[in-house]
């Protein structure tokens, strides 16, 4: 049976490629065939083999089957903005057929997934497409990242909410602090644990490098299957 979870955020820049990294490690390390899936990715770089992205390369460094990097990115935009606003600078179009279709690849090669979103929740892709509503279309559990500072029970509890709108399952929450020092971070962390009514999967410090081999161990895997 494939595994498949969609990683969404609170807020662009929160920490949705380095929790995705540790939930793969830590599948791996369970003895999963573990892909990382990015989609959609804007701020790409021009390389000698094209347009790269830093989080798709970071999700593939991190998967242990054997990928290429148009598999786990399809879609790579070079301006750093909103998918929607990229695709109209460039004359592009996303829908659901192509996220899809890019799934189905990885699926083939792969018995846990991990599907790594763009901003928050609301992201739009098109005039009339948002990213949750292909999360929806494939009915992908999700997980929360959390990014644990000034404003993040609100974004988070909204994002809670909005998930559960759209009749979807939302199974964890990750806590990620993606600055050195936050005011107040275990207070944040406690009015979470009290307000969100899944399981919190891990907590992750903040950290400068989301390569490292040991991220799997900030994560409890096994309460996925709570």
């Amino acid at each position: 049976m494939i595994k498949r979870y969609f990683i969404t955020g609170t807020d662009t820049d929160i920490g949705k490629t380095i929790a995705a990294c540790a939930l793969l490690q830590a599948a791996a390390r369970a003895g999963h065939q573990a892909a990382g899936y990015k989609p959609v990715a804007t701020g790409c770089y021009l390389t000698s083999d094209g347009l790269r992205n830093s989080d798709a390369l970071t999700l593939l460094a991190n998967s242990n089957v054997t990928l290429f990097y148009s598999q786990v990115n399809p879609l790579a935009f070079s301006e750093p903005t909103s998918p929607h606003i990229a695709c109209h600078e460039e004359g592009r179009n996303i829908d659901n057929y192509q996220l899809s279709a890019g799934l189905r690849v990885i699926e083939k090669q792969s018995n846990w997934i991990v599907v790594e979103g763009a901003g928050g929740w609301f992201t739009p892709l098109g005039d009339e497409l948002l990213y949750s509503d292909w999360v929806s279309a494939e009915r992908l559990p999700v997980i929360l990242v959390i990014g644990i500072k000034l404003g993040c029970i609100n974004h988070a509890l909204l994002t809670a909410l909005a998930v559960r709108q759209l009749g979807l399952q939302l199974v964890g929450w990750i806590a990620n602090h993606p600055q050195p020092a936050t005011h107040r971070p275990y207070d944040y962390l406690v009015a979470l644990r009290n307000r969100l009514d899944v399981p919190l999967i891990g907590e992750i410090p903040w950290l400068s490098d989301c390569t490292k081999a040991w991220l799997a161990d900030y994560i409890d895997l096994a309460k996925l299957s709570r």
